[in-house]
């Protein structure tokens, strides 16, 4: 027996997956990946533009608000308090690590287009706050949640898409194994 070279393997279907990987990849960067990625950059350009540092626009009074922030570190302000090299390097790296690591898994292997979705999702929440941190430093936030004197950290397009990614692999992965068993 001889090993299967590349003509061989588009013969039996095997170049034919890969073929489908790329356009899966493609797929999800130009429908999902890329879009979250210029929707969150030109919400965070437009409130740059528009307001004040803090400055805050009441959408649902008690519920619902604009506020220009700049976070200086991850979700919810982790390692805001870290010196500001490390933290960059720190951000920064997973960032990188995640987008490329991303990349890789829609590019390769069958998995369900929900998961595939997910994984775009995260990579460009993950691609936009990347660019906030090298362009400007520290991430643009301008979406603020509270109830009177409770809120919840102001956050951005960017995390809403990388939140919403990892809830449907939590959930895929909980109603998969329901099914299973």
């Amino acid at each position: 027996m001889r090993p299967l070279g590349p003509e061989a393997a588009a013969q039996t279907g095997g170049g034919a997956r890969a073929a489908a990987d790329w356009r899966r990849l493609g797929a999800m960067l130009g429908l999902v990946a890329l879009p979250v990625f210029v929707l969150d950059q030109l919400a965070k350009l437009y409130i740059v533009r528009h307001l004040k540092l803090f400055a805050q626009i009441d959408v649902v009074p008690h519920w619902l608000a604009i506020t220009y922030t700049l976070n200086p570190g991850a979700a919810f302000s982790l390692f805001a308090t870290l010196a500001p090299a490390m933290r960059n390097l720190l951000l920064d790296g997973l960032a990188t690590a995640a987008v490329v690591v991303l990349g890789v898994l829609l590019a390769r292997g069958a998995r369900p287009a929900a998961i595939s979705a997910a994984f775009a999702l995260i990579m460009g929440g993950a691609a936009g706050n990347l660019f906030d941190r090298v362009v400007r430093g520290r991430v643009v936030d301008f979406i603020y949640v509270h109830y009177y004197s409770w809120s919840y950290p102001v956050f951005n397009i960017a995390d809403s898409a990388i939140t919403i990614g990892v809830a449907i692999i939590l959930i895929h992965s909980v109603c998969s194994r329901d099914a299973q068993g």
